[in-house]
Formats: C-alpha cells, structure tokens, sequence
C-alpha cells in the first residue's frame, strides 16, 4: 500500500462511486430500447416472458463495450470537477502536486478496466452473441412454449392441431383448448375442453396434454358414425415437431473470439472477404481496450472549468466526443469490411486523432498557465445565453385582455 498515498486512496474513493453509477444507468440505458424490441418480438412469436430476460443477459456484454468507457470517464470527470469546484485541487496545485502525479489512480483504473474490456469484447460478448442468437432460433424455430399462440392453430407435430383461447401462469395453465389430431387409414380425434396443460414424459420427443372436462369425437372410415365421450380428465400425447439444428458459433465474425479473429485474418486459405472482415473486427476490438488509457487525460481536461464558473459544458462534451468516436470505429469498421477502405486504417487513424485531441486539451490544461482547452466554447456559450436572456427580456408578451381593450379604445 505504499504504492498508493493517502490523497490517491481519497481520490479512489472519489471516483470508484460516480464510476459505477455511471456504469449501471449507462449500460440500463443502452438495454431500454432493446427490451422493448424483444418484448415485442417474444410476443409475436408467442414464447414465454422469461426468454426476454435471458436475451438482454445475453445482450449486456455487447453494451458494456460502450458502457464501461463511458463509466469511467465519467466517474474520473466528476471526481476532479468536484476537487475543482471545492478548490481542494487549486490547494493541490499550490503545494506542487502537479496534473501527472493526479493521474496515478485515474491510470489505475484505466488500466484495470482496460483488462475487464478486453475480457469483454474479446471472448465474454461473442459467447453471449451466440446464445442469443441460438434463442432467437429456438423462438423461430417453432420450440414447444414460443410457437403455441393463443387465439391461432398451432400445428405440432403430423396432423396435430392446437388452438388455446387464454394461457395463464406464463402458459402452464391453458383455457378454453380445441385439438384435433389425425392418425392412419383415415382415424381422428377432434377435442374441446375446458382447461389443460402439458407435462413432461419419460421420451423426450413426446409430451403430455392434460385435457379437463371436454368432449371427445373419434372417427374412423369403418364407423357408421362418429363415437363421442364426455370426459373429466383425458391424456393426450402430443409428437413434438422436428426442430433443426441451430448452426455452428462462428458463421458471424460478431461470435468468433480474438485468438479465432487473428486466424481468420491471417489464414492464406481463406475467402479474401471473409479475411477482410475479420481483420476489421479483429482491429476495432484492440481499439476499444486501448481507447481506455487515453480516457484519463480526456477527462481531467474537461473536468476544470474555468475560473468563477460553475459550467457543465465539459460533461456533456465529453460524453459527445466520446459517443461520436465510437460511431466513427463502427463506421469505420463497415468500410472496411466491404473493402471501401483499409480496415487497419479505418480504426487506427480515428484512433490517432482523437488520442491527438485528448493529450492536446491535457496539455492545454497542465503546461500552460491559466491554460483552459474549453474556455473560448464556454465563453461563448455564456454569450449565448446572455444574448438570448435579453431577446427574452425584450421580447414582449401581449395580453389578450390588454389586446381587448386596446382595440375597443381604438374603435
């Protein structure tokens, strides 16, 4: 513990809370669409409430690639925005505790994360692309449980049909069941009745319906009429439909991990297309892990506003730039995966240049004196608002009582 002083330890206490709040509600934002998509989807496809909850599970990883940038920037940027509005940094500057000496936790943390992202993006979020995609298979490949749908025939199985007015209780209890099951040399059963479930036997291609108080039609081409049995409980075995096998992990390079990337990007043997779209994949995953050593000097940069002022501008800038860098690595990624451009190149220039940017407004901040990298942005946006207070100010709001009047006098 020698390593950490006391002020490095206050200033990890300063950090690690605002770090993951800002982790938790960025990545709970980032799911909020998506749930409501899946919610719909699941839906559609009649499958079970449950499926939706194992989907977005499987979905987080994907968004804690963007989350945990955006987490810890902004955990460093408002510990040293708080030290700056307390004046607790002014006092650390006047003692000789300098901007890099600062940096010994943010770096720490930096790099901490940087490991977490790289375990991330790099084997945890291909697995889980995986899963949710074999889900979305299962959901569409008809699994007993997502294709019965209440109010329309589902057919299970040869010559199987199933019709269910209400489903409870996630559907173990349904209501209101029509089933009508054709067999050999022109035999049928047609069944109505009040209520029934399904339950699990011994073969695994073989289920059970539970029929309660309905009517049974047997027919066969031998009967001079149909034979009809009014029954209290009645058992059903139900075939179930045969399910294809879902594809192999890899088809997508969004499933294949590092090491598998690296392969398919050097492979000889492999398709020239196949091979570039690994290569880009394979350069925007590094970039992401690397991206997290610069996010340090980014935000302590925009963290200090100026002198007697109290403004957020560095906040929301900073989660601009950083938003608009991540489009620009997954635009980037695009092109170069059909061949418009180098796919090395359409990650790694985006990445000079904002690394450029970061270590410019750091620079501003640390080595030049009462330097400030947003105080011309903040000053005219300060003059902006104060422009558009007066407009308020001389803009006048008519009273239409006022208006009445005025206008009767005239008359």
């Amino acid at each position: 513990m020698a390593f950490l002083t006391r002020f490095d330890r206050y200033l990890a206490r300063a950090i690690i809370v605002p770090l993951l709040s800002c982790l938790t509600i960025a990545a709970m934002l980032l799911l909020l669409d998506q749930m409501l998509r899946l919610f719909d989807f699941v839906m559609n496809e009649g499958g079970p409430v449950s499926v939706v909850w194992r989907m977005l599970g499987n979905l987080l990883p994907e968004y804690l690639s963007l989350g945990i940038p955006i987490g810890v920037m902004l955990g460093i940027l408002l510990a040293f925005r708080s030290l700056a509005l307390s004046s607790e940094l002014d006092a650390l500057r006047a003692v000789g505790v300098s901007y890099n000496r600062m940096l010994r936790v943010p770096l720490l943390f930096a790099l901490f994360f940087a490991i977490v992202n790289f375990g991330v993006v790099g084997f945890l979020q291909p697995i889980s692309r995986y899963a949710y995609e074999g889900l979305r298979f299962e959901l569409r490949s008809g699994a007993l449980g997502a294709s019965i749908k209440v109010g329309e025939f589902a057919h299970l199985g040869k010559g199987m049909t199933l019709r269910v007015e209400e489903s409870r209780n996630q559907g173990r209890d349904l209501r209101g069941l029509f089933v009508r099951a054709e067999g050999k040399a022109g035999q049928s059963v047609a069944v109505t009745a009040d209520s029934g479930t399904f339950l699990s036997t011994d073969d695994p291609d073989v289920i059970l319906l539970r029929l309660h108080k309905g009517t049974l039609v047997h027919n066969e081409t031998g009967f001079a009429s149909p034979r009809v049995l009014s029954f209290d409980q009645h058992d059903l075995p139900v075939n179930l439909p045969a399910m294809g096998a879902f594809r192999k992990r890899g088809d997508e390079n969004l499933e294949l991990t590092l090491p598998e990337l690296a392969r398919a990007g050097v492979a000889s043997g492999t398709d020239p297309a196949l091979r570039r779209r690994a290569v880009a994949s394979l350069n925007r995953r590094i970039v992401q892990c690397v991206v997290m050593f610069l996010l340090p000097f980014l935000a302590v940069a925009l963290a200090v506003p100026p002198k007697r002022s109290t403004s957020a501008l560095g906040v929301f800038l900073s989660i601009g730039l950083l938003v608009t860098y991540h489009k620009l690595t997954e635009y980037g990624e695009r092109m170069g995966s059909i061949g418009r451009v180098d796919p090395v190149l359409a990650q790694w220039v985006p990445f000079t240049l904002f690394a450029a940017l970061c270590l410019w407004m750091y620079y501003v901040l640390a080595y030049r004196p009462g330097g400030q990298p947003i105080g011309a942005l903040d000053r005219w946006l300060g003059q902006f608002g104060s422009w558009l207070a007066k407009l308020l100010k001389r803009s006048r709001v008519v009273d239409p009582a006022a208006w009445r009047n005025d206008t009767v006098a005239a008359g």
